[in-house]
């Protein structure tokens, strides 16, 4: 810098005047400093460019090729864990079926050796009755009560569960999360669930774009009546009606703590303060609810408790209509929270109930979340949610 300003001094013209001469050199220093303070600017870019960028894209080479190295390796252990698990349940169903044709074939084998001592013993009594007097039939008549008796030692038929194939050998933990968590982020696999608003419950307001339900409260004056609307629990049920698949929704629950979700059969009542109108209650309907920090599946009355030991932000529901199996997920943990499994009716419907602020359908896997999980804070109403 001093020889920048030893070449400057060295350009400047003569001396001027006394007075204008050091304002000249007050403004030429100013200039020289502005000067300066370019130059280190660029040393100091060069440097950053030379040095720190080149390590940037040294580093990030190097952590590029380990992230690529870690999407290999875990991807590697989950094929690895799902082909073992998929060998694991394939013979295990291999197994069942050999198991259950192996008892076939034992009762069909018992089953023909009882027919035809049944024959025999049917035949030699025809054959008393035609070939024997009378007194000689009473001379026969022990043997006659010992085959007697020896045909009602072989009893009827009764069915048993050691003759049917048992599906059970197919559930699998693993398989079921890997599943579930599949068809979650899998556009493809999401319904485009809107709610019904003829359905809603005077206690609750629907959004315009009908994926949003608040409650109110007070029952709205202005909510026309319908013969398909929920009149005293805070219900509604979605428009679309499942009959046959695979289908997959995401409920974001995160300000509610007083709410049920799940899926009912069309044939649900909608009238009256009475459990077969009641979500959980009937064998109508089958829900996934929380009142405070209590959650628990219901259906037909009967109430699961579930041990979560976090709040959910959202809800994930698979409903399986072939396999019969109906799954809550949490998409935040991938944590599948409960299965409920049985030959579900042939028409149902995402319904939902809420009694504590908001809920609302989400649009799409992709638009879930990992929140932290919500803080408490106690309900303002438990008018639907028990």
């Amino acid at each position: 810098m001093r020889h920048l300003r030893r070449v400057w001094r060295s350009l400047s013209p003569a001396p001027h005047p006394p007075g204008g001469g050091a304002r000249r050199g007050a403004e030429t220093n100013k200039i020289v400093d502005q000067c300066e303070r370019l130059q280190l600017q660029s040393a100091g870019i060069a440097k950053y460019v030379a040095e720190v960028l080149q390590g940037k894209n040294q580093k990030a080479v190097i952590t590029a090729s380990a992230s690529r190295d870690l999407v290999i390796q875990r991807l590697s252990l989950v094929r690895s864990v799902c082909e073992s698990e998929e060998q694991r349940l394939l013979e295990h169903v291999h197994g069942e079926e050999e198991r259950a044709h192996q008892s076939i074939l034992t009762q069909r084998a018992h089953w023909a050796d009882a027919i035809q001592k049944l024959d025999t013993l049917r035949t030699s009594m025809v054959d008393m009755l035609t070939r024997l007097n009378d007194l000689q039939l009473i001379q026969k008549e022990q043997e006659i009560f010992e085959r007697a008796e020896e045909a009602e030692g072989i009893l009827d038929p009764q069915d048993s569960e050691k003759l049917s194939f048992n599906e059970k050998c197919a559930w699998s933990p693993l398989l079921t999360q890997l599943w579930a968590t599949s068809v979650i982020w899998s556009l493809s696999g999401m319904e485009e669930v809107l709610i019904d608003e003829r359905t809603v419950s005077p206690l609750l307001h629907l959004s315009e774009d009908r994926r949003t339900l608040t409650f109110t409260a007070k029952k709205s004056r202005a909510c026309p009546d319908d013969p398909e609307r929920f009149d005293h629990w805070p219900n509604a049920l979605a428009a679309t009606a499942f009959q046959t698949g695979i289908h997959a929704w995401i409920v974001n629950v995160k300000h509610s703590c007083a709410y049920k979700v799940g899926v009912a059969s069309a044939q649900l009542p909608r009238k009256g303060s009475g459990s077969d109108c009641r979500l959980g209650h009937n064998a109508f309907s089958w829900v996934f609810s929380r009142y405070d920090r209590e959650f628990c599946f219901s259906h037909n009355g009967q109430h699961e408790p579930l041990a979560l030991l976090r709040c959910p932000a959202q809800l994930g529901m698979l409903l399986d209509l072939q396999a019969g199996e109906l799954v809550f997920y949490d998409p935040a943990s991938g944590t599948v929270l409960h299965i409920h499994r049985e030959a579900f009716p042939q028409r149902l419907l995402p319904v939902f109930a809420v009694a504590d602020q908001v809920i609302s359908i989400a649009h799409g896997p992709l638009a879930t979340v990992r929140p932290d999980p919500p803080p408490h804070h106690p309900c303002r109403s438990g008018h639907a949610s028990r």
